[in-house]
C-alpha cells in the first residue's frame, strides 16, 4: 500500500466515523440503512478497508453528507495542484473517479471530478446527495435520469437533482471522459474541522 492509499484510508476512517457518531447510528443501524455489511464498515471505520464507490455512494446518501465529507480533508495553502498520476482513483461497476478540488461559495459547495465512464457496464444509482452536473469530453454517454434516456456527445452538458434514480453508459464501445461536478447547499455537508491532514499525494486537494 502507498503513502496516498494509507492517507486516504486514515481520512475516510476517522470522518466516517465522526459523522455516524454525529447522527448518532450504531454501525449495525448504519450498516441496515446502507446495505453494507457490518464488517465491512468496521474495517473502513479501522483504516483496513478497500472502498468501492457504490460503497462511499450509499453512506453518503443514509448518513445525508457529500462524499468529500467522508474522503477528504481541507488542503493548506492557495494554490492547488492535482498531478494525474498521483490522484487516488475511486472505482464503481462502471466509471472511474479522480477528485480535482472541493470549493465552498457563499451557501453552495461542489466536488470536482475527472470521470471516466468505462465501457462493458453502466454504472447505475439510486440518488445520493446533491445536484449532479456532467460536460462530455470524448466519446458518446448514454445518461438515464428517472426513467428518461439522453445520448450526449464531446462538449454535451447535463445537469439534474441527484436523488433520483440515475445510470451512466459508455456508447458505441469506446470509454467516455467527461468533468462531473457536485453541487451541494451549505447545509448538505456537515463540518469536519478536525479530520486529520491529508497529504498532497493522496486525493490530491481536495475537499
Amino acid at each position: 500500500m502507498n503513502d496516498a492509499e494509507e492517507s486516504v484510508r486514515g481520512v475516510l476512517a476517522a470522518n466516517l466515523k465522526r459523522v455516524r457518531a454525529q447522527r448518532g447510528l450504531s454501525l449495525s443501524e448504519l450498516s441496515r440503512r446502507a446495505g453494507v455489511g457490518k464488517a465491512t464498515l468496521s474495517q473502513l471505520e479501522s483504516g483496513a478497508g478497500n472502498p468501492t464507490l457504490e460503497t462511499v455512494l450509499g453512506l453518503s446518501r443514509v448518513l445525508g453528507v457529500p462524499i468529500s465529507d467522508l474522503v477528504e480533508a481541507r488542503p493548506a495553502g492557495e494554490v492547488t495542484v492535482v498531478r494525474a498520476a498521483e490522484a487516488e482513483v475511486l472505482s464503481g461497476r462502471g466509471v472511474d473517479l479522480r477528485p480535482l478540488r472541493r470549493i465552498e461559495s457563499g451557501d453552495a459547495v461542489f466536488e470536482l471530478y475527472d470521470q471516466v465512464v468505462r465501457t462493458g457496464a453502466a454504472q447505475e444509482s439510486g440518488g445520493h446527495t446533491g445536484t449532479e452536473h456532467t460536460v462530455v469530453q470524448a466519446g458518446r454517454l448514454g445518461v438515464r435520469v428517472d426513467g428518461r434516456e439522453i445520448e450526449l456527445g464531446p462538449g454535451d452538458y447535463i445537469g439534474f437533482d441527484a436523488a433520483l434514480p440515475h445510470a451512466y453508459t459508455a456508447l458505441d464501445g469506446e470509454p467516455v471522459r467527461s468533468v462531473l461536478v457536485l453541487q451541494y447547499r451549505a447545509e448538505q455537508h456537515g463540518h469536519l474541522a478536525e479530520a486529520p491532514p491529508l497529504r498532497p499525494a493522496a486525493w490530491g486537494l481536495w475537499h
